[in-house]
């Protein structure tokens, strides 16, 4: 992704910290203020006929967690990934500020910057992943892109999403009693 020599992008609300991680072999950053909790992978339950997009659910304290498969949503060419490559993998919690409590699968947290105003670039739309990216962040050692976690799902998903959701949480209970 080319960073465009143009005037900064105006600062988003909030406090200029970006969680940054990897995935499918870009960096990318998430605002703070929607990261709620990271967790290292873990077991993840599948029920059958999932999407491809949702990677499963995780239990997270009584409460059934869906778990979006990033890289899949955003089409990044997830082929190269390798079996030690999973074992570095993250769930990002995300929610709050407009957007639904999710967990993105990432391929590995990285750092946590404070970032400068001036830091921020606008990108071009052909390279925005369907409309997610919603800013780059020029680095000394290269390009960040900025994720809009209210702009990974189309109402129609969301949709969709959270009925899957109440029927892992209906499963969850009923194994619990």
């Amino acid at each position: 992704m080319n960073i465009p020599d143009a005037p900064p992008v105006p600062p988003p609300a909030g406090d200029g910290h970006y969680l940054t991680f990897a995935l499918a072999g870009l960096r990318c950053a998430l605002p703070r203020e929607v990261v709620r909790e990271l967790l290292p992978l873990p077991r993840l339950s599948r029920p059958p006929a999932l999407p491809a997009a949702v990677a499963g659910f995780v239990n997270l304290g009584g409460d059934a967690l869906p778990v979006l498969a990033l890289a899949h949503l955003l089409g990044l060419d997830v082929a190269s990934a390798t079996a030690e490559d999973a074992l570095y993998r993250h769930i990002v919690v995300v929610g709050g500020n407009g957007v639904a409590r999710a967990g993105l699968l990432v391929d590995r947290v990285l750092d946590l910057l404070r970032v400068a105003p001036g830091q921020l670039r606008p990108v071009p739309p052909e390279e925005t992943l369907n409309g997610c990216v919603t800013a780059g962040l020029a680095m000394p050692d290269g390009f960040i892109a900025v994720l809009d976690p209210a702009r990974i799902l189309l109402a129609r998903e969301r949709d969709s999403l959270e009925e899957l959701t109440r029927r892992a949480r209906a499963r969850l209970d009923e194994w619990a009693g």
